[in-house]
């Protein structure tokens, strides 16, 4: 059976014979549904603060308030 694994840094589904494996040297691995991803991970940059990952699409930053 095909096991779909979910990207480690956005939250998509990654499709079986695509994305990167990453394996630290103590033996953990992490999966990227693509270089976007893994790019942005090794830059440091924290996916809630990115509006297209599945973390900071339910957050905004800039929220208005009503003055009324």
């Amino acid at each position: 059976m095909v096991t779909t694994r979910d990207c480690e840094y956005c939250g998509d589904e990654i499709t079986p014979g695509t994305g990167t494996m990453f394996v630290h040297t103590d033996g953990t691995t992490v999966h990227y549904c693509s270089a976007k991803c893994e790019k942005n991970a090794n830059l440091g940059r924290e996916p809630r603060d990115l509006e297209w990952t599945e973390a900071g699409s339910g957050v905004s930053g800039d929220e208005e308030d009503d003055e009324e």
